[in-house]
């Protein structure tokens, strides 16, 4: 498994094997799933009926989603059957979800772990309203479950916040660079996306990079108050000189029309006619916006 090496660390520096911290939002998410996978898991051996109503209830499945089981986009992350899908799912919140909550705190974190595992189970069922179109009986069809979509989103956000940190193969002392790790689970998913016939899990794990992506451009990137008014306040500006250009122009060709002829600058400001020579700044007109 990888291990996230801080990028602030200079080049310099030892690194001691560890673990990192469990605490904040990664450890409450990591808790919740355990707890749930072990009822999961009782139910299963003791009341088996029960166990696969709970699971039919909670993971991701296009038909019900239809029939207006929306939570089902929020709690299909919180859905495991096999025990290595667990393990490597806790493993990914765990080794790269304290890096990036330490980045952006806690609240945004929980943000971006549901808003991403909402994102990719929306855009999945989308994707399985197309298999009756293409006439297949496979594409984006079958359930999706577990916290793949959003570990993966976890990874693109650490990936944009970190492009050149190292990222450590965990238990072995191997640092390579994290757009490589990104590179290659996306070449992994979409090998299993093509065996299995492009089925709903595959997409909504490959989703989770996209929604990952998204989630930062939308809601993690740093904008100043300044910059945003700036750039309204541009905006806004333009669209007040183009309306003065068009007026100019609508006027000058009623004056036409009267047997008078008026002028205006590039701006839509009048010239006198003692001005006609004058550029901009230099006539009697004056102001530009």
């Amino acid at each position: 498994m990888a291990v996230a090496v801080p990028k602030h660390m200079p080049r310099n520096v030892n690194f001691d094997m560890g673990f990192p911290p469990f605490r904040g939002a990664t450890r409450q998410i990591i808790l919740a799933s355990g707890a749930i996978y072990v009822i999961i898991l009782l139910l299963m051996a003791f009341a088996p009926a029960t166990g696969q109503t709970l699971i039919m209830l909670g993971a991701l499945n296009p038909q019900a989603i239809a029939h207006g089981w929306l939570w089902q986009f929020a709690t299909y992350a919180f859905i495991y059957v096999d025990p290595i899908d667990f393990v490597l799912s806790i493993m990914g919140i765990y080794f790269l979800g304290w890096a990036v909550e330490e980045r952006i705190g806690a609240a945004r974190f929980y943000g971006l772990f549901f808003g991403s595992t909402v994102l990719a189970g929306m855009a999945g069922f989308g994707l399985s309203l197309l298999g009756p179109h293409l006439h297949s009986a496979t594409f984006g069809q079958g359930g999706a479950a577990g916290c793949g979509a959003a570990v993966n989103a976890i990874m693109m956000v650490f990936f944009l916040f970190n492009r050149n940190a190292p990222i450590m193969l965990f238990p072995l002392p191997i640092q390579f660079p994290v757009k490589w790790m990104v590179i290659g689970i996306a070449g992994i998913e979409t090998a299993y996306l093509l065996l299995h016939g492009f089925g709903l899990f595959d997409f909504v794990l490959l989703l989770g990079l996209g929604a990952g992506y998204v989630w930062y451009k939308l809601f993690l990137i740093r904008r100043t108050s300044t910059g945003i008014s700036e750039k309204y306040f541009s905006l806004r500006n333009s669209y007040y000189r183009w309306k003065r250009r068009r007026a100019a122009r609508k006027f000058e060709v009623y004056m036409r029309d009267h047997d008078r002829t008026v002028q205006f600058d590039e701006h839509g400001n009048y010239i006198p006619p003692d001005d006609s020579g004058k550029k901009n700044g230099g006539s009697k007109s004056g102001w530009v916006n």
